[in-house]
């Protein structure tokens, strides 16, 4: 890949819908016909879900958004289960059609949004790789939204003052920075690949991913979602 590394901390609007179209394009396809065995597998990053429930959850989420749905309570734990419970009658492939039609309705309302749901768009994505890694198939927290969710990524990180950290990616020419800039803490240091840097960032296991260095910061401390 050769996209720019350094990202400049200027919102693109439609890089989060361009990320969900991106990926919409690689998983819906991997869905389609899929047994009913493979969607009652459990999902290692999400306990307690099975590939189906994180489908059912992203599927909710997304239709909220392109909806402009935001009750109290939204996004919580507890939302998040009702949405599951709710679509616990429906067809395997009536969850995927959902799931398809909000990864391509959401991006206009999120781009519209100044920034506030950029963040969810990047869950969305992290949730994507979770189920590919369940049903086995490669290319999990990579492929070809790589650049888009490094760089949405990287901003994020910035925007919310985290831990600061100097990335030397394969997939990158140039380090990535992420975290906060200029304070007194010196940056950490990562080499290795892209989408195990997303693990980390994801709090995702890294257990059989290629190997890589990080010093100066310890992987908890990258976690997002911690």
């Amino acid at each position: 890949m050769t996209t720019p590394a350094d990202v400049h901390d200027v919102r693109d609007p439609e890089q989060p819908g361009r990320l969900l179209t991106i990926e919409r394009d690689a998983l819906i396809p991997l869905l389609r016909g899929r047994a009913g065995e493979d969607f009652a597998r459990p999902v290692a990053a999400c306990p307690g879900w099975t590939v189906r429930d994180v489908l059912a959850h992203c599927a909710a989420a997304l239709t909220r958004v392109a909806q402009g749905r935001f009750e109290p309570g939204v996004f919580s734990p507890a939302s998040n289960d009702r949405d599951i419970a709710e679509r616990a009658g429906w067809s395997d492939a009536r969850v995927v059609d959902e799931l398809e039609r909000g990864m391509t309705g959401a991006g206009p309302v999120i781009a519209a949004a100044d920034g506030a749901l950029d963040g969810l768009a990047l869950g969305e994505w992290v949730h994507a790789g979770d189920v590919r890694e369940a049903l086995g198939e490669p290319g999990a927290y990579g492929g070809a939204g790589l650049p888009d969710a490094l760089a949405l990524l990287a901003r994020l990180t910035r925007e919310r003052g985290h831990v600061p950290l100097h990335a030397d990616l394969d997939d990158l020419d140039e380090p990535l920075r992420l975290g906060e800039t200029g304070g007194e803490r010196h940056p950490g240091r990562f080499i290795g690949d892209g989408p195990t840097l997303v693990r980390l960032y994801a709090g995702r296991p890294v257990e059989g991913a290629p190997s890589f260095e990080l010093a100066g910061v310890e992987a908890a401390e990258l976690n997002i979602y911690g």
